[in-house]
């Protein structure tokens, strides 16, 4: 009994052959969720050189949009090439992004850089989940779900950071440069010191499944003009088309021979669909927090960026703290987190949206976390409901599914609350009058997301107990 319960223990991942390639994953995930932040800081830098400030949002969303399609076709890539060298791929795809952005003469070989660079992280991010299946024992997949949280976390105060030191100095290429070298340095030591792992016999002759990822492309299209066009109806309209086309991707994929997502994805009847069902609503309503929080407390508080970012990383990380004290848990405390979790994460965001407009500042510290632990103590028992909940045969591509699926719910949300600030008034300037609209509609909207995740965690939950005959299909 010792034994097994040092094997599940953090002491666990302090084992040679297991800590150096946690390392590794560890470092494939902040290095893509790290230079999202860094180059935000960068951007006022780089427009102000090479100019295209009409464009200026288009780094970010190309970056996005080709890091979901990355994420999309892991299943497929690693089942071709293998998940280490799928890998330290990546890592050379994003140096070579961020090489393209530090040479960049216009604002649109930086787009384009970005979009390489998307390339890569999404590699990076999405085999980092496929690979913790191939190294850690089931136990120990919890706690290494929560350092994944922690390096997001991680990623909050430090990316910003790192970008303004460069741009400060006036040297926003050399943060580039850094960039590359330490993909660089990622590709090498992840070729030495990860598993080798082979490709999988039916991937002999690979079809690129060249329909779907271009209505997935699509589909990112239509969001990332739905969060910047100005007109509810339209936006609305976009966001409508943005869901179909999706939905039609879905359907495709799941007729296809060489699946992108789980057969099973999104369905009600099986584990793995229902825990993709919680990610992506989870996803959807933590993006509002992240995407207008600081304005409204700079707007309605005359807080600095520098202290409003801050208060906002609280969620983030309380979202860790959270996930690494719950990670041992067992017997039924993961059950009860599923349902309440979500649960918490909707009093936070009714809780931010009550407070925000009176204040005080202090008062919405308790909300904020509110939020970070809600998500924080159910995240890392839903994916691990995602992987042990698949098919025989697509346990690399339900692991692959997370990341896609947590990028598109992002993507999803923040289409969603650029609508709604919209229509509260924002698209016309910031008014106070508008601002205050839009500090209580915005996170009040997202309210009933997490609690349709809560409804949706009660069927995984009788799903995963056996109190449904649908689970023992699912292994079949």
């Amino acid at each position: 009994m010792r034994e097994r319960l040092i094997e599940s223990s953090w002491q666990a991942l302090l084992a040679p052959q297991l800590a150096l390639p946690l390392s590794v994953l560890l470092g494939g995930v902040l290095l893509h969720s790290m230079n999202v932040l860094i180059t935000a800081t960068l951007l006022p830098s780089i427009v102000a050189d090479v100019g295209g400030s009409n464009l200026m949002s288009w780094p970010t969303t190309a970056f996005v949009a080709s890091s979901i399609v990355a994420a999309t076709s892991t299943g497929i890539v690693s089942s071709v090439v293998a998940s280490r060298r799928a890998f330290c791929g990546g890592a050379v795809i994003y140096a070579a992004g961020a090489i393209l952005c530090a040479l960049a003469p216009s604002i649109g070989l930086v787009i384009a850089g970005r979009f390489v660079q998307g390339l890569g992280g999404g590699l990076l991010s999405a085999l980092a989940y496929v690979l913790v299946r191939n190294v850690f024992p089931e136990a120990l997949w919890p706690r290494v779900f929560g350092l994944f949280a922690g390096v997001w976390s991680v990623s909050v105060p430090t990316g910003p950071l790192i970008g303004g030191l460069f741009a400060g100095y006036g040297n926003w290429r050399g943060a580039f440069y850094a960039i590359t070298g330490v993909a660089g340095l990622l590709a090498v030591t992840g070729l030495f010191i990860l598993p080798a792992d082979a490709a999988s016999n039916d991937a002999t002759e690979p079809k690129v499944p060249a329909l779907r990822v271009a209505l997935i492309c699509t589909a990112i299209a239509l969001l990332s003009l739905a969060s910047v066009l100005m007109g509810p109806a339209i936006k609305s309209a976009f966001i409508v088309a943005a869901i179909g086309t999706f939905v039609l991707t879905l359907r495709i994929d799941r007729g296809a021979t060489r699946a992108l997502l789980p057969s099973d994805a999104f369905s009600l009847r099986s584990a793995t669909g229902a825990a993709l069902w919680m990610v992506w609503l989870l996803s959807i309503a933590y993006s509002p927090l992240a995407i207008y929080a600081p304005l409204f407390l700079q707007r309605l508080h005359a807080l600095s960026p520098l202290t409003a970012g801050y208060m906002v990383a609280g969620a983030s990380l309380a979202w860790t703290a959270a996930t690494l004290s719950v990670a041992s848990l067992t017997d039924s405390w993961p059950a009860r987190l599923i349902v309440a979790g979500p649960i918490a994460m909707s009093a936070g965001l009714l809780g931010v949206a009550v407070v925000m407009v009176p204040g005080p500042v202090a008062a919405l510290l308790l909300p904020i976390s509110l939020i970070g632990i809600g998500i924080g103590v159910c995240w890392a028992f839903i994916l691990q409901h995602v992987m042990t909940g698949a098919k025989h045969g697509e346990e690399n591509i339900a692991a692959a599914s997370v990341a896609t699926v947590q990028q598109t719910g992002i993507a999803f949300g923040a289409a969603i609350a650029g609508l709604i600030a919209n229509a509260s008034g924002l698209g016309d300037g910031l008014h106070p009058s508008s601002v205050l609209r839009a500090a209580f509609w915005v996170p009040v909207a997202f309210v009933a997301a997490p609690l349709a995740a809560s409804m949706i965690g009660m069927r995984l939950v009788a799903l995963r107990s056996g109190r449904e005959p649908a689970i023992a299909a699912n292994r079949v």
